[in-house]
């Protein structure tokens, strides 16, 4: 009866344990998150709480295994699965902590500045360093399982280390592509040229930067379609970044008209269309005379908003407005397409037969 006594007792006791403390850890930072509402990172750290209890149950089991006097021929194959859950819920929960703390760093810097591109440019920063963190930990978490829990597989990974150098010129000459993204992907996040966010026009297409990775961009095209690219794309190809030097822009609507267009009265319709518009942030406005053909001018109408979303909505909306009101007062102004009967060829003329 001892023999399943004590390892029920000790196994099941190291769990209730485990669980209570997680518990109590959770009660702890969410008392704290409602003290402290200026910082988000104790609610942050909640989301921890399942790698927590899993490192939490993982160890304890390792270190009361002895005690339970489990007697099992898979004994060192079950202390290797431990050992191998702990590392793997450290990397994880070392990962979680690096996120929160990433995302309270983000909110305490967003809450200090209202400068959002310098914020979005620290979004970006910030995610390219949690990925590169999740990464290595990953990394080094594979290492440590492979080389402590696992010594068994040391004389291989002594046996690879000899062809070490042959191997790494091999794979540098066949991922140069997959390298260039990488390198590409640290220059953006670091530098200033595209920031998540951002509006950009890409191979013709108009969206907001929605992702960047170490390796693809992710832009979210107006009508919700994804446009992944390579980062290295944007050190190599040029593209349009309207929100670069702020979120103002100017949009443009040009009108093919007649020759007798009332180009002054078209442009106090424009200036009191503008008055009643929330989208127009009164900068700038102009219509002018942009070009001639023989048959039509062209009319250009620009008119100023606070960001991307806000002049695509105005320059619809005001090109829909200047064609209604001259259709409805000068309908002449309108283009037309002059028409004619078509000219005939003169009739052939012979000389006629000799009688």
């Amino acid at each position: 009866m001892e023999n399943v006594l004590r390892p029920l007792i000790v196994i099941g006791g190291t769990i209730t344990l485990t669980l209570l403390i997680g518990w109590v850890i959770d009660r702890v930072l969410r008392a704290a998150d409602r003290r402290h509402p200026e910082t988000r990172l104790p609610g942050l750290l909640r989301h921890g709480q399942l790698p927590l209890q899993i490192l939490m149950g993982s160890a304890a089991l390792q270190l009361t295994y002895d005690m339970s006097g489990l007697e099992l021929r898979q004994n060192t194959l079950i202390q290797d699965m431990l050992a191998t859950v702990t590392i793997a819920s450290s990397a994880w929960l070392a990962i979680r902590a690096a996120g929160a703390i990433a995302e309270n760093t983000l909110s305490r810097y967003a809450a200090r500045t209202t400068d959002l591109a310098r914020v979005r440019q620290f979004r970006t920063q910030l995610t390219m360093v949690r990925r590169v963190v999740t990464t290595l930990l990953a990394v080094v978490a594979a290492a440590v399982a492979i080389l402590l829990v696992f010594p068994g597989l040391r004389a291989l990974g002594a046996s690879m280390l000899a062809s070490a150098g042959v191997i790494g010129i091999i794979a540098g000459v066949a991922a140069q592509s997959m390298l260039g993204n990488l390198f590409a992907g640290l220059q953006i996040a670091f530098g200033d040229s595209v920031k998540i966010g951002d509006t950009v026009v890409v191979e013709g297409e108009w969206g907001t930067v929605e992702e960047i990775t170490l390796a693809f961009l992710t832009v979210r095209i107006w009508d919700d379609r994804r446009l992944t690219m390579p980062v290295s794309y944007f050190n190599s190809q040029p593209y349009e970044n309207w929100s670069r030097g702020g979120h103002e822009v100017t949009g443009t609507v040009f009108l093919h008209l007649d020759h007798s267009t009332p180009v002054a009265e078209l442009r106090a319709r424009l200036h009191e269309y503008l008055l009643g518009r929330k989208d127009w942030d009164g900068r700038s406005w102009s219509l002018v005379v942009t070009d001639t053909t023989p048959t039509t001018i062209e009319v250009r109408a620009a008119m100023s908003a606070k960001d991307a979303d806000d002049v695509w909505t105005l320059r619809c909306a005001v090109r829909e407005e200047l064609i209604t009101w001259l259709r409805t007062h000068h309908p002449y102004a309108l283009p037309r397409v002059p028409t004619s009967p078509a000219a005939r060829p003169p009739e052939a003329t012979g000389d006629g037969d000799g009688g």
